[in-house]
């Protein structure tokens, strides 16, 4: 790692990614490499499961400027964020995924546009969004409309985490007591100067999505119940709804009975009372989300625990041979200095053979940076 404070930190959360960790490498050290001033790549192994850890450990020895945090366990896509942005030291922080889908490339326009607008925010908005599936693209659409409806028209619209940072940003992010924000809400509603870089989105590099159905449903609760009261008051306004319903059944049922027009039957019965408690279920659903996120502010766990941070190895650690295999400061599987079984990676021996097969290429051997790789770069103020 370079001596200097770095100029851009990169944050890169890492979840079994095995597969496209050599391509990220590929396109990403030649757009650092071509800012020509000090940098730090912070992946962020949020426990993985596969060879990741011991690929990314590998990739290091060629490549300085890469810092490797291992999470204890696996905490979630967010919290591997936070981790690293929290942990960055770079004046600017950008945040991009392993998969590729967002180009490397546009970091350079990002940092242009921050350094030239004196901005402290600038987000990557996904202009094209034709390689992702229409079920995708249909619930992302769904999702980015509800939440500017709940919070404002401050969050831009298909603008994921792919974003860049200043160092007053990050601090800001660090005063806040929330333990698990979302980002995607949080950063717009600092009310930071911000700008825009549209970019097209591109298929996946390879390995799968770790977005399932149900994670993207967890994110989308997330977002809503940690930022806005707006489902308690729909809630209330149910319980009103249903209150009033009732009282109107009550009157009619009354003035039926006077009449001598009531008709033994239970399907009128039977639907109220449906109706009643589907009304009363769906309250208490929503009370409970924000009663459980009382409950975990009560606690006060963090939201991640770092096992190993690379910045805090010796020098020697990070200029081994190219024969040694890779030892981690300290992880989840022993003290410091003991170097992680295979038994603890099923594919660890195989990953050894693809970090030498792949090295990190020194930055000489290195071609020019592409000038665009992203079909085109659209700025917005």
């Amino acid at each position: 790692m370079t001596s200097r404070e770095p100029t851009l930190s990169v944050v890169v959360p890492i979840y079994n990614e095995e597969s496209v960790l050599a391509l990220l490498v590929e396109r990403l050290r030649p757009v650092l490499d071509g800012l020509g001033e000090p940098y730090e790549v912070v992946a962020v192994d949020d426990g993985s499961s596969d060879a990741t850890p011991v690929i990314l450990v590998g990739m290091r020895r060629g490549w300085p400027q890469l810092r490797v945090i291992r999470l204890r366990r696996n905490s979630g896509h967010q919290a591997a964020l936070i981790a690293g942005l929290f942990r960055a030291r770079g004046r600017y922080v950008a945040s991009i995924d392993a998969d590729l889908q967002d180009p490397p490339e546009v970091l350079v326009e990002m940092l242009r546009l921050a350094r030239a607008e004196g901005l402290d925010i600038v987000y990557g908005v996904r202009g094209d969004r034709s390689t992702d599936t229409r079920f995708k693209r249909s619930t992302a659409g769904l999702y980015y409309r509800l939440v500017r409806r709940l919070v404002g028209n401050a969050v831009p619209a298909q603008a994921g985490d792919f974003r860049l940072l200043s160092r007053a940003t990050v601090e800001a992010l660090r005063e806040l007591p929330e333990r698990r924000p979302v980002l995607r809400l949080v950063v717009p509603w600092l009310g930071f100067p911000s700008g825009e870089v549209s970019y097209i989105r591109e298929a996946r590099a390879a390995g799968s999505t770790k977005y399932s159905l149900s994670r993207m449903v967890r994110l989308a609760t997330d977002s809503i119940t940690s930022f806005s009261a707006a489902p308690l008051r729909v809630a209330t306004w149910l319980g009103a709804s249903g209150m009033l319903l009732c009282v109107v059944m009550v009157v009619f049922a009354v003035v039926m009975y006077f009449r001598d027009s009531t008709v033994t039957g239970w399907a009128s019965l039977y639907v109220a009372v449906l109706f009643l408690g589907a009304v009363q279920l769906l309250c208490l659903g929503l009370l409970g989300e924000y009663i459980a996120r009382i409950y975990a502010a009560v606690q006060g766990r963090p939201a991640y625990f770092v096992g190993s941070d690379t910045i805090d190895e010796p020098a020697a650690a990070t200029e081994a041979p190219a024969g040694t295999p890779p030892v981690p400061a300290l992880d989840d599987h022993g003290p410091a200095g003991t170097a992680p079984a295979d038994d603890h990676f099923p594919a660890a021996q195989a990953a050894r053979d693809a970090a030498e097969r792949h090295p990190a290429t020194p930055a000489a051997q290195h071609p020019a940076s592409p000038a665009s790789r992203n079909g085109g770069l659209r700025v917005v103020r």
